[in-house]
């Protein structure tokens, strides 16, 4: 029993007793204060029908019907009269126990009922939610398609209207440079030119790389071996920037997908978040093996996590986007194209960052 419920029935017990008591101690000859009395028992019968419902209200009124028999018949026995008006007063303290612990226990059925509605609605309103969010995704990943079937559309024409000027751009620039020594300040003018042909070329790529499809060719993959692999690859970017490359790997089972596809979205993850780290800080690469959750199969999640300086909310909504980068020099096509591998090898990529502290992608890949 409850600590408030045992409260109520000693507050019942106290209340009966002492009415009971206050009738068999005060003189007959105070009617008035009998009438008093008798009239006092209603107060424990409609609590404990009001607290406790219909066994509650019966309850109180056989009890004080139980107690107050003795009086009327040992006390007022002798008037016959007042008797048959006693004993009408008990029946009608059942009648009153009886339907006024009925119209509780109604009343409570009745906001129990009302509770399991609202809480079958309040379910029905987070299922509805969860539908919504679910088709704002499939909204924007159909914006995002479009996008891409537009940059496809338009990668034929770039690979021929740049790609080609550029090749002649830097041949005529090689000719050139043979006329000159180094030192020479036209010799470094084509240095220049050569630089920027091959930056523009790389956006290119970048633009047709976004703009593919990506190659279905599946084979057993090692990620464990693969992220060692990356770690091996950027220890001199990060040694030279001093930033601390660390490694945290659990024991992975192997997955089917496109060794080089994968490896080109953690290289350019693990970069990214080494540029983003100043100087002393650390860059950890974390793996985990996720187990079957609630409606979401066993995978591996893959953490690429950097003390930089992390990255404003205002720019979080945008960070997959096609040429939105906010790095001097960069494309803003590296990650909108990890976005695209990952997601064809059926899995995600998000984003959390924390101003000031750094940023943290991590990659969910099926089993």
């Amino acid at each position: 029993m409850k600590r408030t419920d045992l409260l109520r029935l000693m507050l019942l017990v106290v209340a009966v007793v002492g009415i009971s008591l206050l009738h068999y101690l005060t003189p007959l000859q105070r009617p008035m204060l009998h009438d008093i009395f008798q009239r006092l028992y209603y107060l424990p019968i409609i609590l404990a029908a009001f607290w406790f419902g219909l066994r509650g209200g019966l309850i109180s009124s056989l009890v004080v019907s139980l107690l107050y028999i003795p009086h009327v018949l040992f006390q007022w026995g002798h008037h016959s009269s007042l008797e048959l008006e006693k004993f009408l007063e008990i029946l009608l303290y059942n009648v009153v126990g009886g339907i006024t612990g009925f119209l509780c226990q109604q009343e409570e059925t009745r906001r129990l009922q009302l509770e399991e509605t609202a809480r079958g609605l309040e379910e029905s309103y987070r299922k509805l939610q969860r539908q919504a969010d679910m088709i704002i995704g499939i909204e924007e990943q159909l914006r995002r398609a479009e996008r891409l079937s537009a940059l496809g559309e338009l990668s034929a024409v770039l690979a021929h209207e740049i790609r080609n000027p550029l090749g002649s751009i830097r041949g005529t620039a090689e000719i050139l440079r043979d006329d000159y020594r180094p030192g020479d300040r036209k010799y470094e003018f084509l240095e220049i030119l050569f630089k920027e042909t091959d930056r523009l070329n790389r956006v290119v790529e970048d633009f047709l790389g976004l703009a593919r499809p990506v190659a279905a060719e599946r084979e057993t993959c090692d990620l464990s071996s693969e992220l060692r692999e990356v770690q091996s690859l950027l220890a001199g970017e990060a040694a030279s920037r001093g930033v601390r490359l660390r490694l945290d790997l659990a024991d992975l089972p192997p997955v089917r997908g496109d060794r080089e596809k994968l490896r080109q979205v953690f290289l350019n993850l693990a970069l990214n978040g080494i540029q983003a780290t100043g100087r002393g800080g650390d860059m950890t690469i974390r793996s985990v093996l996720r187990p079957v959750g609630e409606g979401a199969p066993a995978g591996i999640e893959i953490s690429f996590a950097d003390t930089g300086a992390g990255i404003a909310s205002a720019q979080m909504a945008r960070i997959f986007e096609p040429f939105f980068t906010t790095k001097e020099g960069g494309t803003g096509l590296g990650l909108a194209i990890a976005q695209k591998i990952v997601e064809s090898h059926g899995g995600t990529i998000d984003v959390t960052s924390d101003v000031g502290k750094g940023t943290t992608f991590t990659v969910r890949l099926p089993l």
